[in-house]
């Protein structure tokens, strides 16, 4: 299982799942991180942690935490 905080900048991935519950799942989700979304991967910071990427024409910065949930492919 590859995860978004696997991935490198520069990568384009697509979401398979995502994993968690509760609270932490539908703030994922009300970020507009769903199944079948394509992610683009802008910048990964020295120590993994935040990770910039471009979802729906948009910036987003993820926690390692969250990135975490993200299965990609």
């Amino acid at each position: 299982m590859k995860t978004l905080k696997d991935s490198n900048p520069g990568d384009r991935v697509s979401v398979v799942k995502l994993h968690g519950q509760g609270a932490t799942k539908r703030r994922i989700m009300d970020m507009g991180i769903t199944k079948g979304v394509q992610i683009f991967v802008r910048k990964v910071a020295p120590l993994g942690d935040p990770v910039q990427v471009t979802v729906r024409n948009y910036e987003l910065s993820l926690r390692k935490a969250d990135a975490e949930m993200i299965e990609i492919q």
